[in-house]
């Protein structure tokens, strides 16, 4: 297949790390099976990649472009967090135009290093990408980043919030929230990987999320719970995890765990998951987390914020037993407590079964056989057909 002939796929996500994650993976998938991709970053998260990974990271392949749009937010610091509401509302008013700019400079510049537009595929959550679209003259296609019940309760909202079925609560019970994306991290999974040589499904993996945050209160009930279970441990503390202030654990907290813990702020969410000596994991309950987590055959410990986290939790603990929750009013004997079972007990090791279960399942998916691979197969077989 020539280059000018080639299927042109503009992928846009929501400009959050879980779904900036996803789409990657997703474009990465196309790209591989022979399409041609352009990867739309927002100016803010492509230097924040570039910084993190190098300032090549993001180079052009063959098939394979990265563009940009601005935000819409005013100009800050690499290292500012960015403020959620604040990016949403940022991406309603103001993606639209820089978006269609883009779509239209890319198609009225076709050459064999940038063939035809064929399609745009977007996040349901970055929805300028529908009215661009049409006013381009081009198809656009949603990719959910959640999972099929998180997408309707988001759909549904109004509609419950309309007819009294929901106590919607209003901006003033809010917590403000923070996002970081990718920062640099200080350390990498190979030096974890050997300084702490323990015995097979012995360590806990704790991470938050990239957009999660809590108070310090909750930070030090939480860490001290997990000294006190004497659970060896690999967690990731993003520097803005604590409302309002930098995460900072107590003294007692470093002198229990020299030997039996390792602190970064980042890591190959994963590979670790993945790593033989990792046998379960603390988490949000982020859909990315909880997918990786089922794929790798770890049981969970979920302490949900969130949007979703909290229907992603309830499936991993009620409906496919592969999980525990913590209660939100977090107290250090529960925590330790779950730690423990999670780790050593018995209902822990009925989990991981559980877990493992949904590993095999997923394999099975994306073999050359499985519903993943043959809907994959599917999608690209009408973005080629549409093409021709």
């Amino acid at each position: 297949m020539g280059s000018i002939s080639k299927p042109h796929v503009v992928v846009i996500p929501c400009p959050l790390q879980g779904h900036l994650k996803t789409m990657l993976n997703l474009a990465k998938l196309l790209h591989y099976k022979g399409l041609h991709i352009t990867f739309v970053n927002t100016e803010f998260n492509h230097k924040r990649f570039l910084r993190s990974r190098g300032p090549h990271a993001l180079d052009d392949l063959p098939g394979f472009h990265f563009r940009t749009i601005p935000d819409g937010l005013p100009p800050s610091d690499i290292d500012a967090t960015q403020d959620i509401p604040s990016l949403c509302d940022a991406m309603n008013k103001n993606f639209l135009a820089p978006f269609k700019d883009l779509l239209l400079q890319l198609k009225n510049t076709v050459s064999e290093n940038n063939p035809p537009i064929t399609c745009v595929v977007s996040d349901p959550f970055a929805p300028i990408s529908i009215k661009a679209g049409e006013e381009v003259g081009l198809p656009v296609v949603m990719y959910a980043t959640v999972n099929a019940c998180g997408y309707m309760g988001f759909k549904q909202l109004h509609a419950l919030r309309e007819r009294g079925f929901t106590p919607i609560k209003g901006n003033s019970h809010a917590s403000p929230s923070k996002v970081a994306l990718l920062h640099h991290y200080t350390t990498s999974l190979p030096e974890w990987d050997t300084t702490f040589l323990y015995e097979p499904k012995s360590v806990v993996y704790v991470n938050f999320g990239s957009i999660t945050v809590m108070t310090a209160d909750q930070l030090v009930e939480f860490a001290m719970g997990l000294v006190n279970s004497n659970i060896p441990f690999l967690w990731i503390i993003r520097p803005d995890l604590v409302i309002g202030e930098s995460a900072v654990l107590p003294a007692e907290f470093a002198e229990e765990t020299e030997r039996r813990g390792f602190i970064t702020s980042w890591c190959p969410q994963e590979e670790v998951l993945n790593h033989p000596a990792v046998g379960g994991f603390l988490t949000h309950s982020g859909w990315g987390s909880t997918i990786e987590s089922l794929c790798a055959g770890v049981p969970m410990v979920c302490w949900p914020f969130f949007a979703d986290q909290a229907m992603n939790c309830r499936y991993s603990c009620n409906e496919w037993g592969v999980g525990m929750e913590i209660d939100n009013n977090v107290k250090r004997e529960e925590v330790e407590m779950l730690v423990k079972e999670l780790m050593e007990g018995e209902k822990g090791e009925k989990m991981r079964g559980k877990a493992m279960e949904w590993k095999r399942l997923a394999e099975e998916a994306v073999g050359p056989e499985g519903t993943s691979s043959i809907n994959l197969d599917k999608f690209i077989h009408e973005i080629i057909s549409s093409n021709n």
